[in-house]
Parts: structure tokens; C-alpha cells; sequence
């Protein structure tokens, strides 16, 4: 009795997952028969879980949705991603969330066996995590929920938007999809009154709920929205623009350089220039400092001195 209960909630867990499962697969998985998996299907329905079976070559099983929700069935890695990334996002980017998440973790760690408890333990007593600066952007754990709604449903949103400038206007929007980049989360949505795609820092949105009416989809700009955002945002003008010429390999150097920095151009075996910028010139010096090659700055004027001071600090600070 005791297998066949251990079984049955294998067989759950299996079912639980996003796809479609047919007999063979599912009787090689629990090391039974096919007979026996049907079976047990049976007995899982009788328990009061909705099984769905479609017939045909292609066919399988799968867990509908039901008015009862069956448990929640967590091999042991998978229970120690839960733990750790709740205990995480009780320090994340997104307000509202954190007792939330805490309260979670909690339930979780209640029920998990000694043995994970201690991994989970471990981890929260030996990886430190950077708190989040108050300055640092944040936005609204209800906000989320409500543009990613609006992007499932096709449905228009309307807010108010303050851009880098503090310039504030009233934007309509078909909403696509959100991105989070670091501690910053992007909505990339086409904007009807400019009539072209657009791509906005949440943390700067103050939305009019509830969304609506719908709207039809368009075509998107890019199938994947993370790369088009990284795109866009390291695309954005820069105060402080240059040319920075790197004693080094094109290859060596953009390794060590994201591609939303700055674009890398060879110009010889051991030479290539880094094309980049910042909003601020001192942070610029000190981002050129931690490419890790000599490297030579003609242009502008204000990025130049920025260095200089950056290098007269840092003689200073070594000599002692």
C-alpha cells in the first residue's frame, strides 16, 4: 500500500508538469505497466483530481484545471529554488512583496525535511546578499500584476510618464510584454499617439487601472524582448560620449564588456576602439579604469579631465 501511495504521487508530480504525457512514457518513468499506470490514473480521478486524457497517436495525459487544488510536489533541488528565491525576493526590487515573501518562506520551510532545511539554512547563513539602495528604483508588486494582465488580455493601459528629463506626459499604450534588467523592470509596448514602439521604466509609470478596452496584436519588434530592450537602453543618448582607443585584442576586450556598454571595433591585432558613454563623466573614468587594459582618451574634454583627477587620486591614494 505503502509503494502504491508513493507512486501515486509520483505520478501526480509528472502530471503537474506543463506537458502532455502518454502511457509508455509515463509507465517507463514509474517502472510500471501501462495497465498499471491507467490504473492509478483512475484512482488519481476517484481522489478527486481531474486528469484530462486525450486518445491518438499524439495523445496522453495531463492535469486539468480543477476547483480543488491538488498539492504542491517538489523534488528536493526544486524545494530549495523555491526557499532561496523567496528569501531572495524578500530583498528584490519589487515593493509590497517582501512580508509577503517572507510569510511564504516560512509555510515552506515548516514542511521541509531536516535535510533540506539545513541546505536551505546554510545558504541563508553564508551567501550575503547587497541591500537595496534607497535611491535604487523600485516599483509596486500590484503594478506588475496589472500590466502583465493588461499584456495577457490585449488590453490598452493608460498612464501618466516622467522621462529621464522630469518631463511628464500622459502616454496611451498597447502593452507587450515587461523585462527586468538589474533592478530595473521595462515595459515594451507601441504607443498609439506616436505611433511607434516604445520602451518605458516602470518605476517612472503611474498606470490608470483598470486597463482596457482590447486591442488587436501587432507583429513585435523583436521575438525576444530582453535583447531588444538591451538594445534600446544602451542605444539612449549620453550626456558624455567617446571614442576610447583600447591597447588591446577586439576579442580580449569584449570580453570584458557587455554589448549594452558600448560597441567594439578592431583596428589592428592589438588594438580596437570602444564607442560608449555615460550621463556622468567621473563615472565614466572610473568604468574605463575597470576594463583592465591601457587604454587612451583624447575627446571629449570633461571625460579627459575626469581621468586625470581619477588617476591623481588614485597615485595619491597608493603613495600613501
Amino acid at each position: 500500500m505503502l509503494e502504491t501511495s508513493a507512486r501515486l504521487l509520483r505520478l501526480l508530480s509528472l502530471l503537474q508538469t506543463p506537458r502532455e504525457w502518454t502511457g509508455p512514457q509515463l509507465a517507463e518513468r514509474l517502472g510500471v505497466s501501462t495497465r498499471t499506470v491507467r490504473n492509478d490514473v483512475e484512482r488519481l480521478r476517484n481522489l478527486g483530481y481531474p486528469v484530462d486524457a486525450t486518445r491518438g497517436a499524439v495523445g496522453g495525459y495531463r492535469l486539468g484545471a480543477g476547483a480543488q487544488l491538488p498539492p504542491l510536489l517538489l523534488d528536493d533541488e526544486e524545494a530549495v529554488a523555491v526557499a532561496v528565491g523567496l528569501r531572495t525576493a524578500a530583498s528584490g526590487s519589487i515593493s509590497g512583496i517582501e512580508e509577503t515573501s517572507l510569510r511564504a518562506l516560512a509555510k515552506v520551510e515548516k514542511v521541509l525535511p531536516s535535510r533540506l532545511r539545513r541546505r536551505v539554512n546554510a545558504l541563508q547563513t553564508y551567501v550575503a546578499s547587497v541591500s537595496t539602495n534607497e535611491n535604487s528604483p523600485r516599483v509596486d508588486a500590484g503594478v506588475l500584476t496589472e500590466l502583465t494582465a493588461a499584456c495577457r488580455d490585449h488590453e490598452l493601459v493608460r498612464f501618466d510618464y516622467e522621462d529621464r528629463g522630469k518631463s511628464g506626459s500622459r502616454r496611451i499604450a498597447e502593452p507587450y510584454g515587461l523585462v527586468n534588467w538589474g533592478r530595473r523592470w521595462y515595459l515594451v509596448a507601441w504607443d498609439r499617439d506616436r505611433e511607434d514602439w516604445r520602451t518605458f521604466r516602470v518605476d517612472r509609470m503611474t498606470p490608470k487601472f483598470p486597463a482596457g478596452p482590447k486591442f488587436p496584436p501587432r507583429e513585435l519588434p523583436d521575438e525576444d524582448l530582453a535583447r531588444y530592450v538591451s538594445e534600446r537602453v544602451s542605444a539612449a543618448p549620453k550626456r558624455v560620449t567617446a571614442n576610447i582607443t583600447v591597447h588591446a585584442p577586439a576579442a580580449v576586450v569584449a570580453e570584458r564588456i557587455p554589448g549594452y556598454v558600448g560597441t567594439i571595433q578592431s583596428i589592428d591585432p592589438d588594438t580596437c576602439v570602444l564607442s560608449s558613454g555615460n550621463d556622468d563623466a567621473d563615472m565614466f573614468a572610473v568604468y574605463l579604469g575597470m576594463i583592465g587594459y591601457d587604454f587612451t582618451v583624447t575627446s571629449p574634454p570633461e571625460l579627459v579631465d575626469a581621468v586625470r583627477r581619477l588617476g591623481r587620486r588614485y597615485a595619491k591614494a597608493a603613495d600613501g
